[in-house]
């Protein structure tokens, strides 16, 4: 599966910004789903994620309460809104799509990976 993010900018501290992330070429509503963010320096992280039938979903103790992963299986789509974004928020941010059981925040458990969509949060 291919997988393409986008939604990525600059947005000042507070703001919000929707992700979205466009599957192609496999069957997307077989696949656990999730987000990883990078930020300069630092290694990749664990964000967000989804199952498969959008019945479970999981996130990182420092994005719970403002960050909410969706996902639209008819629309090939997965989402991932965001609000009352903090600098520390800034990295590029990558969707990720898994058919292996296991934890949603492996990285090492994701088959597929999109490119990244840059997100700048200014103080």
């Amino acid at each position: 599966v291919q997988l393409q993010a986008s939604g990525g900018g600059l947005v000042q501290a507070g703001g919000s910004l929707r992700l979205s992330c466009a599957a192609s070429g496999g069957t997307f509503s077989r696949y656990g789903m999730g987000w990883f963010r990078q930020a300069p320096g630092k290694v990749r992280e664990f964000v967000a994620a989804i199952s498969w039938s959008s019945g479970s979903t999981y996130y990182a103790d420092s994005v719970k309460g403002r960050f909410t992963v969706s996902r639209d299986n008819a629309k090939n789509t997965l989402y991932l809104q965001m609000k009352s974004l903090q600098p520390e928020d800034s990295a590029v941010y990558y969707c990720a799509a898994k058919t292996m059981s296991g934890s949603y925040d492996y990285l090492s458990l994701y088959n597929y990976w999109g490119q990244g969509t840059q997100v700048t949060v200014s103080s």
